[in-house]
């Protein structure tokens, strides 16, 4: 059971395996099925068992992991989830990546694609049109993304865990605002463009935007968040639906707009999220455990790697604003 398992540092070095997959190893998630514990998972049962609030009005002060030397062990863990809320959070490549792959090198080469002939009927005995997969001339850079945060152990030991949680999802937001705009470059570089009728967007634009990704269908649209204002103020969108809270409102033509904060106020990127882009990720959020598990903090560094590369080129278009 999950109260007679052995926590040791060893279990964050497991090849191919995060810790709570390391762990739900030696404690397996389906024993719990129709206990009181079934909805938690390995990870969850171990704060369980070292009685650890880690939300909520009387959660523990963040000694509370280091009661014992096995509980420290759980640190790691939870600053590594609080990073990844934060990113989760914050991020745009939900809705726009169409496929994910995870690789051990700095760099990646993905696919080239290109479409030849007409998708009309074929004759009898005529030659079929081709698509045509290659490998990509270049390889596309799996770049490093992370912060630090100062925090000596002594500073951070007697905040709530609720409170620290906050600073760690922040830094994690931090780190996915440059990761989105890192994904943004990708896809408006060499992208095929067309221009609005005048300095100012209209609805018009916007829905003969969309009609022009002939061949693909316009499931989103990266706006900077000034961009993202002019579309909400006009007309045509007062009874649009979304979530404005967390940055994504769809227009009534059916079109996510995902306010990206870094982008450049001048255009808006188009996406087909079923077949733009490729995101490669290099690693997960690496956190450095073993200073966190002795409480020798002098800083907190959380880091991630990952690339982009498009795998349709005319699964995006970029909308500018007449200059």
């Amino acid at each position: 059971m999950y109260d007679n398992i052995t926590l040791e540092k060893g279990l964050y070095n497991i090849s191919g395996k995060s810790f709570t997959e390391a762990l739900a190893d030696l404690d397996a998630d389906e024993n719990y099925a129709g206990t009181e514990l079934e909805g938690l998972d390995a990870f969850e049962r171990q704060l369980k068992r070292f009685d650890i609030r880690v939300s909520g009005a009387n959660s523990d002060r963040v000694e509370k992991f280091f009661r014992t030397t096995q509980s420290a062990i759980l640190f790691p863990e939870f600053v590594r989830r609080c990073i990844k809320a934060g990113m989760d959070g914050a991020s745009v490549l939900p809705y726009i990546t169409a496929a994910t792959t995870y690789t051990d090198g700095v760099d990646y080469r993905g696919l080239l694609i290109t479409k030849n002939g007409t998708d009309d009927a074929v004759a009898a005995g005529a030659e079929l049109p081709v698509t045509s997969v290659k490998s990509a001339a270049e390889a596309v850079a799996v770049s490093k993304y992370g912060r630090q945060v100062q925090a000596v152990y002594e500073v951070i030991r007697n905040q709530r865990l609720d409170l620290f949680a906050v600073i760690l999802k922040s830094v994690g937001a931090q780190i996915s605002f440059a990761v989105n705009n890192a994904a943004a470059t990708a896809l408006y570089t060499d992208a095929a463009s067309v221009e609005t009728a005048a300095a100012a967007v209209t609805y018009a634009d916007l829905a003969s935007f969309w009609a022009s990704m002939s061949g693909h269908n316009m499931t989103a649209m990266l706006v900077s968040p000034a961009f993202m204002a002019n579309i909400l103020a006009l007309d045509e969108m007062k009874d649009c639906s979304g979530d404005l809270g967390n940055g994504v409102v769809t227009t009534p033509y059916g079109v996510k707009l995902v306010k990206c904060s870094g982008m450049s106020d001048d255009y808006a990127i188009g996406v087909d999220a079923g077949s733009a882009l490729e995101t490669v990720f290099g690693s997960d959020i690496v956190v450095d455990s073993d200073k966190l598990i002795s409480s020798q903090i002098d800083c907190i560094a959380f880091s991630i790697s990952v690339g982009f590369t498009k795998i349709y080129a005319d699964a995006v278009k970029v909308l500018k604003l007449k200059q």
